[in-house]
């Protein structure tokens, strides 16, 4: 299967080197970004959702009326809207983007950001509901007879939707975490396994853990998987790490500004397993295989996408190769100048990552986790 590329589909131009220069949402940006996407090779964009932020789903509709061939990642926690409901929208931009809609589950690790929308379950309660809510949302968008629903969470009787998705027989499903509950909830309903960056032996161990997962739940198409990773990219190595040190040293003076870097994770002591999994790694050491980085991971507290990859663009997209050669299908990456970093490795990275799959798909070049001692073999060189 070729390989597949997530970039973001920021509502506005703020990062965690700076903050935004206008609106929440600034429609003419976000428009700006996606189209940059569009016309340099990505596949999709991710449109995230946080308490407080511009809500995604009206935002990923504007995207849809006015972009042609982009497909649209759509984050959504369950704890917002009746499943019912959700589907049927989620049903209703299919539709809008003529079959270009991925949902991507989001559980949610950090209590407070989830009890600030008024969410008060404990984490592994959280992704019970949410296995709930997507086996419901399935449901909803396949099924044309009335059903009912007795749940630990949901309730209902004699519902059918009249509104069904452009895909069929639905759109993709995709799902993150890092905890066991995590693996059991994704590994039994996620067509997309999300996971963040981290070291090639580390996330070969968790593809082992996803797939064990999916395999216990009775599936035999397993999930696919995917990579997050922040790429910082400039014509020669010592250009790309003095680019990477400017980069980290922002993201730092911000955080000792007090200026939040970000309000849906904390700087220290995050919750969630993924964060916790991302310190652990920056403790362990800077630099990791050929070019995974962790000083942006540390200088944020672990926060979502947050370990770059630093080099040039044929180093980067070498090291994106060995996520690949480990079964990683989709890989997700932004930078910290959200235009420019996007249209550079647009034209920089993608086209030497697609050309080099399609080298190895003709070759039968074996892939899995089972591949990481000759991947670790072949960095080491």
């Amino acid at each position: 299967m070729p390989v597949e590329f997530l970039g973001i589909a920021a509502t506005h131009d703020g990062t965690e080197t700076r903050s935004r220069s206008g609106p929440a949402f600034d429609k003419d940006y976000t428009l700006r970004l996606a189209r940059t996407h569009e016309e340099n090779g990505w596949d999709r964009v991710l449109l995230a959702y946080g308490s407080g932020s511009a809500v995604p789903t009206p935002a990923a509709a504007y995207l849809a009326a006015r972009l042609d061939t982009l497909q649209i990642l759509l984050a959504h926690r369950p704890n917002v809207a009746y499943p019912t409901y959700a589907a049927r929208t989620f049903a209703t931009l299919d539709q809008l983007s003529d079959g270009r809609l991925t949902v991507h589950f989001i559980t949610g690790g950090n209590d407070h950001e989830q009890g600030r929308e008024g969410d008060t379950l404990g984490k592994d309660e959280r992704y019970a509901r949410t296995r709930e809510y997507i086996e419901i949302v399935k449901k909803v968008w396949t099924r044309h007879e009335p059903f009912d629903h007795e749940g630990a969470h949901y309730r209902f009787h004699d519902f059918v939707s009249d509104v069904f998705p452009a895909q069929q027989p639905r759109p993709g499903v995709s799902f993150g975490g890092s905890s066991p509950a995590a693996y059991a909830a994704g590994g039994a309903e996620a067509d997309v396994y999300a996971l963040r960056g981290e070291p090639l032996d580390r996330t070969a161990e968790q593809i082992r853990q996803v797939h064990a997962a999916a395999r216990a739940a009775g599936r035999t198409e397993l999930p696919r998987v995917q990579v997050a990773f922040r790429p910082i990219i400039a014509p020669t190595e010592e250009l790309a790490w003095e680019k990477a040190h400017r980069t980290v040293a922002a993201i730092r003076a911000r955080r000792d500004a007090g200026t939040p870097v970000s309000r849906r994770h904390p700087a220290t002591a995050p919750e969630n397993a993924g964060s916790q999994r991302l310190l652990a790694v920056a403790e362990q050491g800077e630099r990791h295989d050929r070019a995974l980085w962790t000083p942006t991971a540390a200088a944020t507290g672990g926060a979502g996408n947050s370990t770059a990859l630093v080099g040039t663009p044929e180093t980067v997209a070498r090291a994106l190769l060995d996520y690949y050669d480990l079964g990683v299908d989709i890989l997700s990456a932004r930078g910290y100048e959200l235009l420019d970093d996007a249209a550079d490795f647009g034209r920089q990275v993608i086209p030497l990552v697609r050309a080099e799959v399609a080298r190895r798909e003709r070759q039968g070049a074996p892939r899995g986790p089972e591949t990481l001692e000759r991947t670790l073999a072949e960095v080491a060189r």
